[in-house]
């Protein structure tokens, strides 16, 4: 993990807040990763702040990608804010 990054987890209503700051990484998304699955029980809705984020390394957002999807499929809601959200998860095309 970049020795930067770092995962704040807040609970709201049904929803579960992260917000990330410092830089992403393979293993940094590893770890958002394992903080979902520890923090995901008795959530619908996952929400991402992206604000804090300084640096994103591709690999990060291609490994992220590749487990939220069984998220979603899964029927939880995940939105990414702030203005690095386009850049850490991409979101899937209609169809």
């Amino acid at each position: 993990m970049a020795c930067n990054f770092k995962i704040v987890v807040r609970r709201n209503s049904g929803s579960l807040h992260l917000d990330l700051a410092g830089d992403f990484d393979g293993s940094s998304a590893f770890e958002l990763l394992n903080t979902l699955n520890d923090n995901i029980n008795g959530a619908s809705r996952i929400i991402v702040q992206t604000e804090s984020l300084k640096g994103i390394h591709p690999f990060g957002s291609r490994v992220l990608e590749s487990h939220l999807r069984g998220l979603k499929r899964r029927g939880f809601e995940i939105l990414f804010t702030g203005d690095k959200a386009k850049l850490i998860f991409q979101e899937e095309a209609p169809g």
